[in-house]
């Protein structure tokens, strides 16, 4: 893959083969940062992984920094003034009708256990867009508010590929550095609690972290442990 002059300037700048300290490695991706807009910074951890087993969560970051999102939640009528007391953007039975019309105004959907009948026939224009409620993701849950509440501050959900690599963002280039490393260390401490039960030695294999256009890093996830 052929790079432009900036990128390959800014690989002169380290040394790519090292593995640098969490703090070291996020304060690098600020300083090889060479675009006018604001990256995302981007972390990928590869992960040992059997043909069983697999790696789903989420996380609220300590440090925000994605914009608030538009929450949609699928309920009954006697719980839609809670969903939007809690800070909603769109709540009821109505808005499955809409999305079967092709409405997806919205970033994120939530629904009760008790509308999973009637969203679930949704899996055609959700399932596509990655937007279906999932238990194992807390959007499909009885507790509207904590949901909603975790959401609007930015809960991100995370899971392994199938070559086992976990790609998330983490933060944004201009944010403080020390913010960005705190949410990389609150990451992998939440990876390490979700390996499987049978996972052999080495379960992480490598961690890089990069902003969206610039040259990845090595980061010596030990540091994190």
């Amino acid at each position: 893959m052929k790079h432009g002059k900036k990128y390959r300037e800014s690989l002169k700048k380290y040394d790519p083969a090292k593995a640098y300290g969490i703090s070291e490695a996020c304060q690098l991706v600020k300083d090889l940062h060479y675009v006018k807009f604001d990256e995302t910074v981007e972390l990928s951890v590869s992960l040992k992984l059997e043909k069983n087993q697999t790696v789903r969560d989420t996380l609220v970051f300590p440090h925000q920094f994605t914009a608030e999102k538009r929450v949609l939640v699928f309920c009954k009528d006697d719980r839609v003034k809670e969903a939007l007391d809690a800070g909603a953007t769109y709540a009821g039975t109505e808005y499955i009708e809409k999305v079967k019309g092709g409405w997806l105004d919205f970033d994120v959907a939530v629904a009760t256990p008790d509308m999973m009948k009637d969203v679930g026939r949704l899996g055609m224009v959700l399932g596509r867009k990655g937007l279906m409620p999932n238990p194992k993701t807390g959007t499909v849950t009885p507790n509207i508010a904590q949901a909603v509440a975790e959401l609007k501050k930015g809960r991100t959900e995370f899971r392994a590929d199938k070559t086992g690599v976990v790609h998330i963002p983490v933060g944004k280039v201009s944010m403080d550095s020390k913010d960005t490393a705190e949410n990389v260390k609150v990451f992998l401490t939440e990876l390490e609690r979700k390996k499987p039960a049978d996972a052999k030695v080495g379960f992480v294999r490598s961690v890089s972290i990069s902003s969206s256009m610039g040259p990845g890093v090595w980061i010596d996830f030990k540091e994190a442990e």
